[in-house]
């Protein structure tokens, strides 16, 4: 079950996280889902996540997305999240794993350039070229997984973001010009100061 490992990880009595559904896994799909969450736990860090068989893939960005060719980032490859995830956004409580605020900082559609609408195929094979349609990250980027590990209780495959050089290349700190959720608006500051959705406080 894909999403085993995100689900024994939680506890539903005490974290507003969605558990999902459990669906089959598609075949190819020509597009899905992107979504970039900016979570203020232990370490401010960024998440960004891709539809495919069915659940949402996700490495943690600690740097998070650039649209600068020449800024490559890490991009840890973390358990995958349910797609039902593409919505949350709120305050998982104190005591919980990867307790802190959480906003969407971007969503979107994104489609598979190579492999040609195989996305997962790509995954499996360590690289991955893509387009992305968000509100604020747009066009063409890579993830290609290197031969490292980052290190911590779980040693878990290191892998490198990259925007391509088009027409939406920038050199602008895309991360500083735009704080805000594309759904509430708030900061993940104004999201953690209001404690929304929080569960198991006590």
């Amino acid at each position: 079950m894909s999403l085993e490992r995100y689900r024994r990880k939680r506890n539903p009595e005490r974290t507003p996280e969605p558990f999902g559904e459990d669906r089959p896994a598609p075949g190819r799909q020509n597009r899905g889902l992107f979504v970039v969450h900016k979570h203020a736990a232990r370490a401010l860090h960024y998440d960004f996540r891709l539809e495919m068989e069915g659940v949402l893939r996700s490495w943690a960005v600690p740097k998070g997305p650039s649209m600068d060719p020449g800024k490559k980032r890490l991009a840890v490859m973390v358990e995958d999240h349910p797609i039902e995830y593409g919505d949350f956004e709120g305050t998982i409580a104190p005591g919980n794993y990867g307790a802190g605020s959480v906003i969407v900082w971007d969503r979107g559609e994104y489609r598979s350039v190579d492999p040609i609408g195989d996305a997962a195929a790509g995954v499996r094979a360590g690289k991955l070229d893509f387009e992305l349609f968000g509100q604020k990250l747009r066009g063409g980027f890579t993830l290609v997984r290197t031969r490292g590990m980052r290190s911590g209780s779980t040693a878990r495959p290191a892998w490198l973001l990259i925007k391509k050089r088009d027409r939406y290349a920038s050199e602008q700190d895309v991360l500083a010009i735009y704080p805000r959720s594309v759904l509430s608006g708030l900061t993940v500051e104004e999201i953690g100061s209001a404690g929304r959705y929080e569960k198991g406080c006590r």
